[in-house]
């Protein structure tokens, strides 16, 4: 997996400690916690947290909104959908998709919609196979799907988590032929404790809203300090999506779709 280092002035641990400590976070100050405090500790006892990832989330919904959402998803992909149907995205929505495919390859609602319209043209397909389903932890919809293309079926386990206002914040997609997903049963629906998502270990993404100050060095302050090399590509890839989208594209196998479909 190609990686992207975020690169800063040489700096100690115990120098971002300083600097973390420095920096004023209102959950944490309203709490007398220190950032080493939220960050050594529990990520979600402070809610508003930067620290906070997505699994300190508890679902607000009914169980049936999240497998609604994630169906909506699919129907963008659906030509015998119509195009007016779209999740509630967050402003900040990101699609990531695990290796033979292009990692981060959408970011920002509006371009999640027009990227699924493009597609509708460019590479037209239809989702007849749906399986979704809620789980009372983040990534509160899980889905088995089968795309249908020209070439022929694609499968795809997918996963997506929310905010408390019920939009939807983060995708993930992994290749059945990736050889994750089948690993051992408890792997099925990613309940492994150690199953390779991203989508738990991208500090800010369990706040109550979401919102990842992606500009903020003091985001990437706290990666470091979590030693997360995958979350710190993620973190840099946000910057500026589209440019390492077509970076990961260029080095690319040629038939890397292909390949994520078993062609």
């Amino acid at each position: 997996m190609t990686r992207f280092p975020i690169t800063h002035s040489p700096i100690t641990r115990l120098s971002l400690f300083i600097c973390l400590s420095l920096v004023v976070f209102s959950a944490c100050d309203a709490n007398n916690a220190s950032q080493e405090e939220v960050i050594d500790g529990d990520p979600c006892l402070y809610s508003d947290s930067i620290a906070a990832t997505a699994t300190c989330l508890t679902a607000v919904q009914e169980p049936e909104y999240y497998v609604e959402q994630a169906l909506l998803y699919f129907d963008t992909l659906d030509l015998r959908a119509p195009e007016e149907n779209i999740p509630n995205y967050h402003e900040q929505v990101a699609r990531w998709e695990w290796p033979p495919w292009l990692l981060l390859t959408g970011f920002g609602a509006e371009d999640m919609i027009n990227a699924s319209l493009a597609l509708r043209r460019l590479d037209p397909s239809t989702v007849p196979q749906r399986d979704c389903r809620f789980f009372p932890v983040q990534p509160f919809a899980r889905c088995y799907v089968t795309f249908e293309y020209e070439k022929g079926a694609c499968p795809i386990y997918e996963e997506f988590t929310f905010n408390d206002q019920g939009e939807m914040t983060f995708i993930e997609a992994w290749s059945l032929e990736s050889g994750e997903i089948y690993a051992d049963p408890d792997a099925l629906w990613g309940e492994r404790n150690d199953f390779p998502r991203l989508s738990s270990r991208i500090p800010g993404l369990g706040t109550k809203t979401g919102n990842i100050p992606y500009h903020d060095e003091t985001l990437t302050m706290q990666a470091e300090l979590l030693a997360d090399s995958e979350v710190l590509d993620y973190l840099e890839r946000i910057t500026n999506w589209r440019r390492y989208w077509a970076e990961e594209l260029g080095q690319a196998d040629r038939d890397f779709f292909a390949q994520g479909c078993g062609w």
